[in-house]
């Protein structure tokens, strides 16, 4: 699948610290030490209407830790999935009277769209679920050897059971996870299933729906097992950090851990960070609440991306929070004051700004903090005499550069 144009990013001159993310999985700090290029995996969409804040709000918060990660001095392998076969996309395909080949297709070309307007780096590689087909059933091979996959009449299962360590991304207990594992896609009810928690891998083709031919029979992978798959294949077992959103603790990351696990008998990831829930109106956004603010909406009102992703650095990425009109407003006079300020060339002193900045990122991710640092540079330049033997020369240049490479603000 065809990835999105990626913005040219300045080199700083200076070189940011090792990052730090709150890990899941321990509940802790955990420094990341990436041998070679630092690899990440974050959980895509799934195309049916893209992109609210939600969405953005995730993908920019990865962004932050692959720009960190670069401007410490790593490259970076950074894997993207797009679940473009899946029962939300065929539901709303069929409710619109849309062929859902032509559903997907358009939606995931918004989602880059949105993605180059919010300046978000690209995945090196940005895959399909229908495309990841044949690394899917291979995956199920092996996993088959290990004894881990049953038969469900025509749709295969994970046990679970076959991960000792399976719980340990999440942390929940058992009544947690039943209670939560139907409200996100699964079917502890279902007979036949040796544990209510076991996933399907292989759905057996159903009337009107999709289906690949497989050693298994007609059908369609199961979620958690494309991710799972492609993980593996492009960047092995051990990986740096599997992101999303919180949503995808359990049981998504669970069970791509759990799969993994069984056939590698290695750790799946390193660390696991997980954004936070955006509300509106109230309430969580979400497509069956319909409380969605779309990025292209905003876009193609006219508003400028750059005061869209201020918004959203304005929240640390793992605080669930509520998106407010009046917060874009006031990051559209933000980005105003702040082009006024990086116009007049020299300005307060840039270096401590700098390293403040990317202390800042490398510190969970802290971008309300390395805002924070910019509006108190800027308030600094307005307020001095330009000519005062104080101010720095350069200090636009510099800051031009900072807010590009590390919080991906181009001004």
């Amino acid at each position: 699948m065809r990835t999105w144009q990626s913005p040219t990013v300045p080199t700083l001159t200076v070189q940011g610290p090792p990052v730090t993310l709150h890990d899941t999985a321990s509940g802790g700090r955990v420094t990341t030490s990436p041998d070679g290029a630092a690899r990440l995996y974050v959980c895509g969409i799934t195309p049916y209407d893209a992109t609210h804040m939600g969405h953005a709000a995730t993908y920019v918060a990865f962004d932050l830790l692959n720009r960190a990660w670069r401007n410490a001095g790593h490259e970076v392998t950074y894997v993207q999935n797009v679940t473009d076969v899946d029962d939300p996309l065929l539901e709303r395909a069929t409710k619109v009277k849309v062929d859902w080949v032509e559903l997907a297709e358009r939606e995931t070309e918004l989602f880059r769209q949105d993605m180059v307007a919010l300046r978000v780096l690209p995945p090196d590689h940005y895959i399909g679920a229908v495309e990841s087909i044949p690394l899917v059933i291979a995956l199920i091979e092996k996993l088959q050897e290990t004894g881990a996959i049953y038969r469900v009449e025509d749709d295969l299962y994970f046990s679970v059971t076959a991960d000792p360590k399976f719980g340990d991304v999440s942390g929940f207990d058992r009544d947690e996870m039943l209670r939560i594992f139907p409200e996100r896609g699964g079917d502890p009810d279902r007979a036949g299933k040796k544990d209510p928690l076991d996933c399907v891998v292989w759905r057996g083709e159903r009337p009107g729906e999709p289906s690949w031919e497989s050693p298994f029979g007609k059908g369609r992978p199961g979620w958690h097992i494309e991710c799972t798959a492609m993980a593996l294949e492009f960047l092995g077992q051990a990986f740096d950090v599997q992101g999303g959103g919180s949503d995808l603790v359990f049981p998504h990351h669970e069970m791509c851990a759990g799969e993994a696990q069984v056939v590698t008998d290695a750790p799946f990831a390193k660390a696991y960070a997980h954004a936070g829930m955006v509300a509106y109106d109230g309430e969580k956004m979400s497509k069956s609440r319909g409380n969605l603010v779309f990025v292209s909406a905003l876009r193609n009102s006219d508003v400028d991306p750059m005061a869209i992703r201020l918004t959203l650095l304005r929240h640390h990425y793992r605080s669930d929070w509520e998106w407010l009109d009046a917060e874009l407003w006031d990051s559209l006079d933000d980005v105003n004051r702040w082009r006024k300020a990086l116009s007049l060339g020299a300005g307060a002193p840039a270096a401590p700004v700098v390293e403040e900045i990317l202390a800042a990122l490398a510190d969970d991710l802290d971008a309300p903090r390395a805002v924070a640092a910019v509006d108190a540079w800027a308030d600094a330049t307005l307020g001095i005499d330009q000519l005062a033997d104080t101010s720095d020369r350069d200090a636009a240049v510099t800051m031009i550069s900072v807010l590009d490479a590390a919080l991906g603000l181009s001004l």
